[in-house]
């Protein structure tokens, strides 16, 4: 099993926090501890595009949605966690996931941990309510008792931190929830929601944030380091830049409008795919495990998106091997920073 490291647990905090990224190589076999609580894969599946009308999704497409789970439930592909929400699709991806977790039931598999989000709309006012109605929507599409990881989508919410903190807590008590999360929060949003869950005794798992060879802003900021020094795991989603960075697009070939995480035109990205087709290459690896084990090796675990199953099977190439330091270094320096945002990224 690769070398895998974790800081202390958070001081005051009676759960440790577990093994949170990984250190040497990464392979099928690595598992990683979040919140104390779950065991999850070095890299996740992004289920954005199950579902959703911004990815083009038609229930046509089931079929090879349902052949990419297969591909992953697989052994020798090693990812065992999947991320979803209920906002994409309006639901329909919980309950694709549903119908896929149903079949591995009756098809005596075992069950892979499952990720997903409350969106905390401005307008959602009442604590704990609105949470615990939305979570159990959510349990209800998937077909689940409890949810292995629940997060708040971004933050947004109009009440404080302290306040959808105790709504996530009341979730755990009720054992709706193995474990809680948040999504694009800040370093100091993050640090509350820490502070506050753990007077419940309950260690926050993780942040979710956009991270990749085009959004290095996680890193840059001390975010990824704050996080890490806290037990708190770095989901980094679009670490595949929405596809900019798999060599499928190209400056006359460009993404299909819509896909607006780390939007910037091809042409100016051309220096940083150079390298990625360079290093894949000498790797014999496709260029998208190459974004993947960047993302791996900067201490996140990627959430990267599979709508096939040669996507899937791509992005498993991440394991098994490690960017060297020069190599790594070789790509900071053609990567792109990016930025946060006003309402949404705030990490």
């Amino acid at each position: 099993m690769a070398s895998t490291h974790t800081d202390s647990a958070p001081v005051g905090n009676p759960q440790a926090a577990g093994i949170i990224y990984v250190q040497g190589v990464p392979t099928p076999e690595t598992r990683l501890t979040l919140g104390g609580a779950i065991s999850v894969s070095p890299m996740a599946i992004g289920t954005w595009a199950w579902g959703d009308s911004v990815w083009g999704y038609k229930p046509e497409m089931f079929d090879d949605i349902a052949a990419t789970w297969d591909v992953l439930q697989a052994e020798s592909s090693g990812i065992n966690f999947f991320d979803t929400a209920e906002v994409y699709g309006k639901g329909e991806s919980e309950n694709i996931i549903g119908r896929l977790l149903k079949k591995n039931r009756q098809e005596g598999k075992p069950l892979p941990i499952i990720a997903t989000k409350f969106i905390p709309y401005p307008w959602k006012w009442s604590y704990p309510s609105s949470l615990l109605n939305a979570l159990k929507g959510s349990i209800e599409r998937l077909g689940v008792d409890v949810v292995d990881l629940y997060q708040i989508h971004g933050p947004i919410h109009l009440r404080s931190v302290e306040v959808v903190a105790d709504a996530l807590a009341e979730a755990f008590k009720l054992g709706l929830v193995k474990s809680v999360g948040v999504s694009n929060y800040s370093i100091d949003q993050m640090v509350r929601m820490h502070a506050a869950l753990a007077k419940h005794g309950i260690q926050l798992a993780s942040n979710q944030v956009e991270f990749s060879l085009l959004r290095r802003y996680p890193e840059t900021s001390g975010l990824i380091a704050k996080c890490h020094e806290l037990g708190v795991a770095v989901l980094a989603y679009s670490p595949l830049g929405m596809g900019r960075l798999t060599g499928k697009y190209t400056a006359e070939n460009p993404p299909p409008s819509g896909r607006r995480f780390s939007n910037y035109p091809m042409t100016e990205l051309t220096p940083l795919l150079t390298v990625i087709e360079r290093i894949a290459k000498e790797h014999d690896v496709p260029m998208s495990a190459v974004a993947l084990n960047y993302t791996i090796a900067k201490g996140t675990i990627p959430l990267g998106g599979a709508r096939n199953p040669d996507q899937a099977r791509q992005n498993v190439k991440a394991f098994g091997w490690r960017l060297s330091d020069k190599e790594v270094e070789e790509l900071d320096n053609v990567a792109l920073v990016g930025d946060k945002g006003v309402f949404w990224q705030h990490g």
